[in-house]
C-alpha cells in the first residue's frame, strides 16, 4: 500500500511548534451528516434502563466502573453529570442527557469506521511519521446545551501511554465549536514540556500517579472551529473545555491514535483489550 502524506511542511512546522493543528473542511458535509444520522439511530435504539454510567473528568476515579472498562471494545453510553434530578430521574429526553458514546465506534460501527479508516486520515498520520498506527479509542461527544460538562486540563498521553509516547488526538467538529458552546482551549507549545502525570489502572481501579498541576487560564487560547474542521492534538498538549451553558450543542467525533511500531502499549493503561486493534496501515 502506497501512502502519501497530505500535510504541508508549513502545517507540520505549526504542529511542531504549537502542539495542535486545525485542518479546515477535513470532513465533507455528507460525512458529517452520515455520522450524525447514525448517532441519532444508535441513541433511538439505546435502552437507557440498561447499563450506562455517568462520565465526569472531575470525579474520574469514582465514576470509572466495569461499564467504563468494558467500553474499550464496545459502543457504550455515558450520561452527563447534570442529567438527573434528586430522585435519579432524567430531567430531559435521553437524546439531550448523554455526555458521550465510546469507545469502540471506529471498530464496531460501519459509518464511524468508514471515516476513521479513510485514506485522508491515514495520509495525515503518515505525514506525522506514524509507521503502524492503530486507533485505540473513539468517542462521539455531545456537549449538550445547558448541561454539557467541563473537561478539565489534561494531556492525552496520560490516559493512552506508550513507550515512547505516541498518542495523537483527532477531534472532528460535527457542529461549529465556539467559545459560547464549549470549544476546546489549549496552551500553545505546552507539549514541549513533556508528560506531567499518568492515569493508571491497578487491582483497586484507576488513579492518577500525581496531582494535577495548576495552570494559568491566561495561557489557554480558544480553538474555535467550523463544522468539518479537524483538530490534530499532540499527546502532550495541555487542553480543556468549559461547560456548555448555551442553548446549542457542540457535537464532535474524536479518535485517539498510537503507533505500534517500535513502541509498547503500557499494561497499566485503563484500556485493556482482549483483541489487538488492526493497524490502519503498516508493514
Amino acid at each position: 500500500m502506497v501512502i502519501e502524506g497530505n500535510l504541508s511542511s508549513e502545517q507540520l512546522q505549526f504542529f511542531d511548534s504549537h502542539g495542535y493543528l486545525v485542518l479546515e473542511s477535513f470532513a465533507s458535509p455528507e460525512e458529517i451528516e452520515s455520522m450524525r444520522k447514525r448517532m441519532e439511530q444508535l441513541l433511538a435504539e439505546f435502552d437507557f434502563s440498561s447499563a450506562a454510567s455517568i462520565f465526569s473528568t472531575k470525579n474520574q476515579q469514582e465514576t470509572t466502573n466495569d461499564h467504563f472498562f468494558e467500553s474499550a471494545e464496545k459502543i457504550s453510553f455515558f450520561w452527563e453529570e447534570k442529567a438527573f434530578d434528586e430522585d435519579g430521574n432524567l430531567k430531559q429526553p435521553k437524546q439531550l442527557s448523554i455526555n458521550k458514546v465510546g469507545h469502540a465506534l471506529h471498530d464496531k460501527d460501519a459509518v464511524f469506521n468508514k471515516f476513521s479508516s479513510s485514506d485522508k486520515v491515514s495520509s495525515m498520520l503518515w505525514s506525522l511519521g506514524y509507521q503502524r498506527p492503530v486507533v485505540v479509542q473513539s468517542m462521539y461527544i455531545f456537549k449538550q446545551p445547558g448541561i454539557g460538562g467541563e473537561v478539565v486540563p489534561h494531556q492525552d498521553n496520560s490516559f493512552l501511554y506508550t513507550e515512547p509516547t505516541t498518542c495523537t488526538g483527532l477531534w472532528l467538529a460535527l457542529e461549529d465549536a465556539t467559545i459560547v458552546n464549549g470549544c476546546l482551549w489549549a496552551i500553545p507549545g505546552s507539549h514541549k514540556n513533556g508528560l506531567v502525570r499518568r492515569f493508571l489502572r491497578d487491582e483497586n481501579g484507576v488513579h492518577f500517579d500525581k496531582p494535577s498541576p495548576c495552570y494559568n487560564q491566561k495561557d489557554f487560547v480558544a480553538l474555535e472551529v467550523k463544522a468539518g474542521s479537524l483538530l490534530v492534538i499532540h499527546g502532550d498538549l495541555v487542553h480543556q473545555s468549559f461547560e456548555n451553558q448555551s442553548s446549542k450543542s457542540r457535537h464532535a467525533y474524536s479518535l485517539h491514535v498510537v503507533d505500534t511500531n517500535g513502541c509498547k502499549w503500557a499494561e497499566d493503561n485503563w484500556i485493556r483489550r482482549n483483541v489487538d486493534p488492526e493497524p490502519l496501515y503498516g508493514s
